[in-house]
């Protein structure tokens, strides 16, 4: 099956002509459904906009635009309280994670994402299985991408750093964050007891480079964006860490436990190349609110 035709049979496809919100295109090109049936379509994340799928009611549409409704409404969807389904094709699945699971078992029989995807994929009768390509920490929320092919995988497994070419961070740290921002670098490497060490110079572990941003802050927290140049295990926790300001809720390497009962660290942004058509594309959550407020 193509990429059009699996979009075709998950999909009814509208383009927009003329500027609205995407309740009122909704409305038009659905004639005759009721605003409590589309509010159940939205809020259940069935419309993408341009291949991201949207829950605002009043999201702003512009000519040009491709808004996509799932014609699959049931129980062989992706229903989890711990990811939301975000994009998905014949090759590529992308979801935001919650915090608090793996993302790929550590041991046998070890609950995770990938369990999950799996049992997806199995009550669809997709004849596939969920390959992790990267990974984020089981206490780290955001947005993570699986191929369903194993040739998807091993193009982005191959060279995930050229695929993935803009992946960022949110963070609330621990403290008034000094600088506006800049460029960490630091060298990372593991102890016998699997706990990661940074060192200013090579001294034989990974390069580790994180670009950040500082976006507000109070005497107590800093909220902060972070773009990855690499992609090492726990590389802004320990960075962060190194500098004076840990990442809120890091038991590990910072304070303990903090005010929202979670790591505070979220991947809200995923800019990715398709490893089979080459198509750019772009994926973005929303800042938790909930690390907005504790700087209010």
């Amino acid at each position: 099956m193509s990429g059009a035709e699996y979009a075709a049979s998950k999909y009814n496809e509208y383009q927009v002509r003329e500027a609205c919100t995407l309740t009122e295109f909704l409305g038009r090109q659905m004639s005759g459904i009721s605003r409590t049936k589309l509010k159940n379509i939205l809020q259940g994340r069935g419309v993408q906009v341009d291949k991201c799928v949207v829950t605002q009611f009043d999201f702003p549409l512009r000519p040009g635009m491709l808004v996509r409704v799932s014609k699959r409404r049931g129980k062989t969807d992706l229903r989890s309280r711990w990811i939301q389904l975000i994009y998905e094709d014949k090759d590529i699945i992308v979801v935001n994670k919650e915090p608090g699971i793996l993302s790929m078992a550590a041991t046998p029989r070890q609950f995770c994402i990938k369990n999950i995807l799996d049992d997806y994929f199995d009550k669809r009768n997709f004849k596939c299985h969920a390959h992790v390509v990267h990974r984020l920490d089981k206490e780290t929320s955001g947005l993570l991408v699986y191929a369903k092919t194993i040739e998807a995988a091993r193009t982005l497994q191959t060279d995930w750093k050229s695929y993935c070419y803009d992946r960022r961070y949110l963070a609330v740290l621990e403290g008034r964050m000094e600088r506006e921002g800049g460029t960490l670098q630091s060298w990372l490497k593991d102890d016998k007891n699997y706990h990661t060490h940074s060192s200013p110079v090579d001294d034989g572990g990974k390069l580790a480079v994180t670009h950040y941003h500082t976006l507000q802050c109070t005497d107590s927290f800093s909220l902060v964006e972070m773009r990855l140049e690499t992609g090492r295990k726990n590389q802004i926790r320990v960075q962060m860490a190194d500098i004076g300001h840990p990442v809120v809720g890091d038991i590990k390497y910072g304070s303990g436990p903090g005010p929202l009962d979670r790591l505070c660290l979220h991947a809200f942004r995923l800019f990715l190349t398709h490893p089979t058509t080459g198509e750019r594309l772009q994926f973005e959550t929303p800042y938790p609110t909930s690390f907005v407020k504790l700087l209010k």
